[in-house]
């Protein structure tokens, strides 16, 4: 059997060009306001802060748009820590930039793809300036799915590092008055392996699915109440219907001597 040795590790680390990065997410920032009314996170849920340990950060895995949302989230609550991703390894040959702004290729399903997560993930999760993303589920699944199942590469991290918080977070997109979607999102109760009594595998899985189900319900609850006194927006995209039935929203808006607002939960829309 081969052993790496510190450099030919190294050299499988992933990397961060600071300045590709920073690019990236603002692009990314402008791409989002397009495409959604809005991100939201709940103010009960908000990520937790100086826990002096390095994060794993792990979500459920709602759609195409979460590693976009993970790199607005990084750069909004966690700009002093550097964060990493795991990603199928076709899917990064694909995205090719992804190398460069800290995904690193992991071979689904194998042994030998299951070795290389643990190897990298561990050495990253060896600074406590660092935080690593991940989607446990192993793929794309509906949020109303119960019980929330995930693979066992979160609980092999768990055996090996008890330092490590571990953070659930939960991601909706859903619709609420306007043509384009809502991102709602919601961090969940950190656990610290150091500070649970000994577990095997299938016991992590539960404890990491049941915190990870109960952030979701909670996401779930308040998507449905709409309340905006619920939420911190984090950004906002464009409002409106339609130009032609913005124009005539308008046009009654003056006859009527009301304030027009462009949304479709304004007054002047009914």
């Amino acid at each position: 059997m081969k052993i790496k040795t510190h450099a030919q590790t190294a050299a499988t680390m992933p990397r961060v060009a600071t300045r590709l990065l920073k690019f990236f997410a603002a692009y990314n920032r402008h791409y989002i306001s397009r495409h959604f009314h809005a991100v939201r996170i709940l103010k009960d849920g908000l990520p937790p802060t100086d826990t002096g340990r390095p994060l794993v950060i792990y979500l459920n895995h709602a759609s195409w748009w979460d590693p976009l949302v993970c790199v607005h989230l990084a750069r909004e609550f966690l700009a002093d820590r550097t964060s990493y991703a795991p990603i199928d390894a076709e899917s990064l040959q694909r995205y090719g930039f992804f190398k460069h702004l800290g995904f690193y290729g992991i071979e689904q399903r194998s042994a030998r793809g299951s070795m290389r997560f643990l190897r990298i993930t561990c050495s990253l999760l060896g600074s406590e300036r660092n935080a690593v993303w991940l989607t446990p589920q192993g793929g794309f699944r509906d949020v109303r799915e119960r019980p929330v199942q995930l693979r066992h590469g979160i609980s092999s991290l768990a055996a090996r590092m008890e330092n490590v918080a571990f953070v659930p977070l939960g991601i909706e997109y859903t619709f609420w008055k306007e043509p384009r979607p809502e991102i709602l999102v919601s961090f969940g109760q950190p656990v610290v392996p150091k500070h649970v009594p000994m577990r095997n595998s299938g016991e992590w899985l539960d404890i990491f699915g049941s915190v990870l189900e109960a952030t979701q319900d909670e996401l779930a609850a308040k998507s449905q109440r709409r309340d905006p006194a619920d939420w911190i927006v984090l950004e906002r995209g464009a409002s409106g219907i339609n130009p032609v039935y913005d124009t005539w929203r308008w046009m009654r808006s003056r006859i009527l001597s009301r304030q027009f607002v462009r949304g479709h939960g304004s007054e002047d829309s009914i």
